[in-house]
């Protein structure tokens, strides 16, 4: 029977703004997220992250929880202004204490935190004064980064710089869909994200100088993820070739972020397709930005088939009509995983972590108590086959966080979608285990090899003859 490295790291995620709640408690101060959700039409029925999961209160019943599952790691993210209620200046020792709370209760369940510093809820008070924008926000990040290592560091060692650059800098101020809500010009979306590498850099900087147990560093953005259309070679190198590429319009690629992170320079692709929009950049900058990092997370939902065209180059193929989607009507696409755990991997030649796999389902507790989320055991068993198969063929993976641990708050979506492998009832709050929940128990004691189990019964199954 197939199983993963005995190494491997299971594990699932969450992030603050989305679980926690207490969005102005014990002298929390507001992110942009906070004023984003108050602005008109700008998430799903007025949706906001105000109580959310509760898990402020909550999170005592919640690592109960994922200690039943048998979790090795819980990926959580730190509210920069539950720490510095004004980005920057004085300390709420009461926001300290909470992750205080939770992280013993973590360790207490022999549950490994891996802490995310920033996981897009920005201190309003900063964004005020230009947010990413400003180029004082990397040391104002790093100076956030310190308080965090200092007071945290003699528990965990696991630690993410930024969550998804892509989505926050392109969502929040490109398309304007994600808080902070902007529209800029491509010039300054490329400089807000130029100094949120600086910001990483730095916070690297200060993780290596700060840490008190030995720290294992590394950042999790999204991977735009391509796979062959077919099995042919000239189908492999398209897909390759595509995720190399940096498009003029957008944000969403691999190396125009990976590359100064890894190899402390843009890539040329990217610089040519950019062009007059590339972001200033002064002396020293790259070598900030190229800090070593232990590991590369990788988020990955879905991606596209990809098949060469007559001249060789890439070429997206159409799905299908009728083709199987998630609730949020992401293509389910098992070859991104693992493709994309395979280029990153060959390009950067580092440790993987997915730090971010998952589904929305349209869930809800039945009448007998129970969530059957079926097609969630189906996506996450054909997903993690894939990433079982880029192991095989040599990418150096060392764990897997499910997203997410609970149904939460889905930004722009509000609570439209539901990633957990725990139900959430927001009127009540009541947990329910869905079915997954279980499942994964069971991934999880077995080291994978339940994955290559069947995962339907035939034989209990009653012969049906077609008409």
């Amino acid at each position: 029977m197939k199983s993963f490295p005995p190494y491997f790291t299971w594990g699932a995620a969450a992030a603050a703004y989305q679980i926690e709640g207490a969005w102005d408690e014990d002298g929390k101060g507001p992110s942009v997220w906070d004023q984003f959700v108050r602005q008109k039409g700008t998430v799903w029925e007025g949706d906001r992250g105000d109580t959310a999961c509760d898990h402020y209160h909550r999170y005592d019943e919640d690592v109960q929880i994922m200690e039943q599952l048998g979790l090795h790691a819980y990926r959580l993210s730190v509210s920069w202004p539950r720490i510095f209620p004004e980005g920057t200046g004085k300390v709420n020792a009461e926001g300290l204490a909470y992750y205080d709370r939770l992280i013993d209760r973590l360790l207490q369940a022999n549950i490994e935190p891996w802490v995310t510093l920033f996981h897009w809820d920005y201190p309003y008070e900063l964004d005020l004064k230009g947010g990413w924008l400003n180029p004082d926000s990397p040391k104002w990040f790093a100076d956030y980064t310190t308080t965090v290592m200092k007071h945290l560091s003699d528990r965990v060692s696991n630690w993410i710089t930024l969550n998804e650059p892509q989505c926050f800098v392109g969502l929040g101020h490109l398309s304007g869909e994600h808080a902070p809500g902007m529209k800029l010009p491509m010039a300054k979306v490329l400089q807000a994200g130029h100094h949120a590498l600086l910001g990483h850099g730095m916070a690297v900087q200060s993780i290596r100088a700060n840490s008190i147990l030995p720290a294992s560093v590394g950042w999790s953005p999204i991977v735009a993820a391509h796979y062959p259309a077919s099995d042919s070679q000239e189908d492999r190198d398209a897909a390759m070739q595509a995720m190399h590429a940096v498009h003029p319009n957008d944000v969403w690629n691999n190396r125009w972020w990976g590359d100064p992170i890894v190899f402390g320079s843009y890539p040329e692709q990217g610089l040519r397709a950019y062009g007059s929009n590339a972001p200033r950049i002064k002396p020293g900058d790259f070598d900030i930005i190229r800090q070593p990092i232990d590991f590369y997370g990788c988020n990955v939902y879905n991606g596209h088939p990809t098949k060469a065209g007559p001249d060789g180059k890439p070429v997206l193929v159409k799905f299908p009509q009728g083709c199987p989607r998630t609730h949020f009507l992401w293509n389910v696409t098992p070859g991104a995983l693992q493709w994309g755990a395979k280029f990153l991997s060959e390009t950067y030649q580092l440790p993987l972590v997915v730090t971010e796999n998952g589904l929305s389902c349209n869930d809800w507790v039945t009448l007998d108590g129970k969530v059957h989320d079926a097609q969630r055991i189906d996506f996450l068993t054909r997903y993690i086959r894939a990433l079982h198969t880029a192991i095989e063929e040599g990418a150096d993976v060392r764990g897997y966080f499910h997203w997410s641990i609970m149904d939460n708050f889905e930004w722009a979506e509000g609570y439209k979608h539901r990633f957990g492998l725990v139900h959430v009832d927001y009127e009540t709050q009541k947990r329910t285990l869905k079915d997954s929940a279980y499942w994964y128990r069971e991934v999880i004691k077995s080291k994978g090899a339940h994955l290559f189990e069947s995962a339907i019964e035939d034989e209990a199954r009653e012969e049906l003859t077609l008409p």
